[in-house]
């Protein structure tokens, strides 16, 4: 296990020093005009919110399975759901909202209310945290003796499933607009770099998660649900400012 730990540890430290050293990089050595600079600079702020966001998102992996197998009544109509299948929520909701959030812009953008980039990643970051600050209130409560039901699990879910349709695929797009033509493919690397990390992150909160020390969980969560609301909070602030240095992009 410790062994384990440093190596994860280890890759964390790479995987952020190269990303850091790339960008600086495309900054300083790109031969990058000013505006192609702040952009690079706002793409930078992106990969952060990213990282962040799936850092709390990848945990249906980790502590939201450990805590549905042993904190949760996941008994329906006299039969034990797997821990594990509480995760197909949020493919299922995936599915359902994403033509309805994809429309949802459409219609904004035909009335020129489109939130930018930066505002998307805003909300996205805020349902994260949104759905541990419901994990953490069914932590409050949750004892082997008296598990919680389902529905606490589920909810979270759409709360990230939503965030999720809010950042993904917008971040995902903006890359191929903001990036320099000549590093298209770099920043694109970088940009799935995020997603990586961000799964990194999430298993170090896995690797934290002890449903014997019932005491720390709701901490644990709560701890996430401020990473989230404050980074949240951050990308609102620069919207208007980011904004500007996007230019045409959305």
């Amino acid at each position: 296990l410790t062994t384990a730990t440093g190596i994860r540890d280890t890759l964390g430290y790479v995987i952020v020093l190269v990303t850091l050293f790339l960008f600086l990089y495309i900054l300083i050595g790109g031969g990058l005009n000013g505006d192609e600079k702040k952009r690079v600079g706002l793409i930078m702020l992106l990969f952060v919110g990213a990282a962040i966001f799936w850092a709390g998102f990848e945990q249906a992996a980790t502590t939201l399975t450990l805590f549905a197998n042993d904190l949760t009544d996941r008994y329906f109509l006299g039969f034990e759901i797997p821990a594990g299948s509480l995760q197909t929520a949020n493919p299922v909701f995936i599915i359902i909202f994403a033509p309805l959030i994809g429309a949802l812009w459409v219609r904004l953008a035909a009335r020129q209310l489109n939130p930018s980039t930066p505002l998307k990643f805003a909300f996205g970051l805020i349902l994260m945290a949104l759905g541990f600050f419901v994990m953490a209130k069914a932590a409050e409560i949750a004892t082997p003796d008296n598990k919680v039901g389902m529905y606490w699990l589920v909810l979270t879910y759409f709360l990230h499933s939503i965030g999720e349709l809010t950042l993904s695929p917008v971040g995902l797009s903006s890359m191929t607009k903001l990036a320099p033509t000549k590093f298209y493919g770099q920043i694109m690397g970088l940009w799935f770099v995020a997603t990586a990390l961000g799964n990194l992150i999430a298993g170090w909160y896995g690797g934290q998660f002890d449903p014997k020390n019932l005491s720390e969980m709701p901490s644990l969560f709560m701890s996430i649900v401020w990473l989230g609301l404050v980074t949240g909070i951050v990308f609102l602030f620069i919207s208007p400012f980011a904004k500007r240095w996007m230019k045409n992009v959305d």
